[in-house]
């Protein structure tokens, strides 16, 4: 009793540190000490306590260093860090762009009036608008089937202009591009920024490495001076906000959107970001990825801290239930008080559970302690009903009942005399 006391003492103590451990990393990530001397020499004052007078501009370019020409899609004046908004603006596609190429959106924040690129104390963000993927499928309406016959027109369409392509030798490239088996420039139709509007003081010596490079410092006298954060989330960027480019694209909708953001939950979603790209240096795809995005994107963040206690908790108890069923079938010698029928029947029920499940691709947190349940009660039944398994000449044979111990005691006493089986009986007892 002690033993087993001690084991599931054990098992939740294990749980506990965890718990305690990733609550502690977690706070570890949102946490940041500020400066506690405001006047000293260690401490980086944001720029932003000035309240200066900034500006957003926004420009499209075929490159990421805007080697080539760049365009001015938006200009927010008067720009307010605090104040939320959303604007949507058209953008005209280059012509590379719109053959299977690039094009990178430029996010400047910078004093009012000046040019960017002549402006010594500009913050400013590289992203890509588009990127690639394989083409979606096309929806058929079911119940009309009109949605069918439209895409077999286009098909058709499509299959001629290769054909005539082909014929008069142009259009090889965009043909190849199309084709539905090789992915194809995709349009990110959403562009979501943040800047940190707490003005908080940072400490030289617990400078985060997250943040580090997001931080722009420059010397105002006897201070150091951190420019805005400015800061892009691509976790927006979702799946089903992507649209597709083809040659007739010529412009397409970008919505802007802007909200300040919280120290903490930048740093946070630094690393969920950080995470997410990880992944997909690893082979995730695009679609692999915007799942995991939303976890993140839809869910609010503190709802998600409490599915991640609830996940856990639900783990710990099944361990404990399941260790509690087999300790309980491990002591019980025989069936009364109990129906086999009832033990079959749940055992038939458990797998029909998994099974579907599985089919359902079902998350792991899931389908795992339905599997572990499934072999439990598969070991219950055979307990129950006293099925024995033993193998011969590599095929199983199997035995129900209390047939199994008087057959090996006849093979056993046939083959060694009965000298020799009672002397091996002995010893056994």
């Amino acid at each position: 009793m002690f033993l087993k006391t001690s084991f599931t003492t054990l098992i939740v103590g294990v749980f506990v540190v965890y718990v305690l451990h990733t609550c502690w990393v977690m706070y570890g990530i949102i946490y940041t000490k500020p400066c506690d001397r405001p006047r000293g020499d260690n401490c980086i004052t944001p720029f932003l306590a000035g309240n200066p007078e900034l500006q957003l501009s926004i420009y499209t370019s075929l490159q990421s260093n805007a080697e080539g020409g760049h365009t001015l899609i938006h200009k927010e004046e008067n720009f307010d860090v605090s104040s939320k908004f959303e604007r949507i603006v058209n953008v005209s596609l280059p012509k590379k762009t719109r053959n299977n190429g690039t094009l990178y959106a430029l996010i400047f924040v910078h004093q009012a009036g000046l040019n960017p690129w002549q402006d010594p104390r500009q913050v400013h963000s590289v992203v890509q608008l588009t990127t690639y993927m394989l083409p979606k499928p096309p929806e058929i309406s079911l119940i009309s089937g009109e949605d069918q016959k439209q895409g077999q027109k286009r098909e058709e369409q499509k299959k001629k202009q290769r054909d005539g392509n082909l014929a008069t030798g142009t259009g090889a490239k965009a043909g190849a591009a199309s084709s539905p088996d090789h992915p194809v420039s995709h349009w990110r139709s959403r562009l979501t920024l943040n800047i940190v509007s707490d003005h908080f003081l940072f400490d030289r010596e617990y400078l985060p490495s997250d943040v580090h490079r997001y931080l722009r410092v420059f010397q105002n006298g006897k201070k150091m001076v951190y420019l805005p954060l400015l800061f892009v989330d691509e976790l927006s960027n979702r799946v089903k906000d992507l649209v597709e480019i083809n040659s007739t694209s010529t412009e397409l909708p970008l919505t802007i959107c802007y909200d300040s953001i919280s120290l903490g939950r930048l740093r946070f979603w630094i690393h969920m970001q950080d995470a997410v790209y990880s992944l997909q240096q690893f082979g995730f795809t695009e679609k692999d990825a915007d799942e995991i995005k939303g976890i993140f994107v839809d869910t609010n963040l503190y709802f998600l801290a409490l599915t991640f206690f609830v996940a856990a908790f639900h783990l710990l108890f099944d361990f404990l239930a399941f260790k509690n069923d087999i300790s309980f079938w491990k002591q019980k010698k025989s069936m009364v008080g109990m129906s086999s029928k009832a033990v079959l029947w749940r055992c038939f029920s458990t797998i029909v559970i998994f099974l579907y499940l599985f089919d359902e691709q079902t998350s792991l947190l899931v389908l795992v302690p339905a599997g572990i349940g499934s072999i439990i009660e598969v070991w219950k039944v055979k307990k129950a009903f006293k099925i024995h398994v033993f193998w011969k000449g590599g095929r199983p044979t199997f035995l129900v009942g209390g047939k199994l111990p008087q057959l090996m005691f006849r093979k056993v006493q046939q083959k060694c005399g009965p000298d020799v089986f009672f002397r091996c009986c002995s010893k056994m007892l």
